[in-house]
């Protein structure tokens, strides 16, 4: 996918530009955070050469160049999963995008489920770490030295300036907050509630289907990462009721205000 990269970097640069404070990914139902948004271009996931549309509900697919008070941002509107067949070079093809279009720093959003004690659904959760648990890497096969080193450290996975601001941000709004270590998985499964036990065990606090890879391939190239986890839903074995998607959009959806408030005064007061 070499040459790949430079068709749909032309292609993003010729109609977004290519001057950005920051970058933010929307998962799962929290896509409504580009109405606080002075929107500039979208464009879909399927006209940049070389992409392909997100199958998955509630995952618009999307990019969204824009500005919140005088930063420049660039969305992504929804995102690429594992679990939908894709390779994973593919998932993490639109991160590196950015960040060859020479952004530094990335906020990555999902709708998780939770495994931490106290936790309720609709809960806030910074992540401090994660656990890669998709059995793979996007950094697999030959390392390319132009994206990073062959052996990229992980101490500081999620950039502590960044979560410090983004501690200021809940406390700042009034809103109650977690922080944690999250747990990506392939997916499209929810966990058993066994497998809920043994995350719990490792010192998972929630569980997802997507961001780790995001992270590594961001945190390959230099750019600082900093996550934000809705909690949508209690576990398998730490619910009362059979879990779906329907539920976590529809959680997504009642705290899409406070979440986008967060958003929007996060940027707005983004430190260099």
């Amino acid at each position: 996918m070499k040459n790949s990269y430079e068709v749909s970097l032309k292609y993003l640069r010729d109609h977004l530009g290519s001057q950005f404070d920051i970058a933010v990914v929307l998962g799962s139902g929290l896509g409504a955070f580009v109405n606080e948004v002075s929107i500039e271009k979208k464009i879909p996931f399927e006209a940049v050469p070389e992409m392909v549309p997100t199958t998955v509900e509630g995952h618009s697919g999307n990019f969204i160049a824009g500005k919140i008070g005088n930063k420049r941002i660039l969305i992504q509107q929804g995102r690429l999963h594992y679990y939908e067949g894709h390779p994973m070079e593919l998932v993490v093809y639109p991160i590196r995008l950015m960040a060859l279009l020479g952004i530094k720093k990335i906020l990555l959003t999902n709708s998780a489920g939770g495994l931490g004690d106290g936790m309720k659904s609709g809960d806030f959760m910074i992540i401090e770490d994660h656990i890669n648990l998709f059995g793979t890497n996007p950094l697999l096969g030959p390392n390319r030295k132009e994206f990073g080193p062959r052996f990229p450290d992980m101490t500081e996975a999620y950039n502590r300036q960044l979560i410090q601001q983004l501690e200021s941000v809940f406390k700042k709004l009034g809103l109650s907050y977690q922080k944690g270590v999250y747990g990506g998985l392939t997916g499209p499964t929810y966990e058993t509630p066994a497998e809920v036990r043994y995350l719990k065990q490792i010192g998972c606090h929630a569980v997802g289907m997507s961001t780790v890879p995001e992270t590594i391939a961001a945190h390959h190239m230099g750019v600082q990462v900093a996550g934000i986890s809705c909690i949508s839903n209690l576990a398998a074995g730490i619910s009362l009721h059979k879990l779906s998607h329907d539920e976590v959009t529809e959680t997504a959806k009642l705290v899409e205000k406070d979440f986008a408030k967060v958003v929007k005064t996060f940027i707005e007061n983004l430190q260099p």
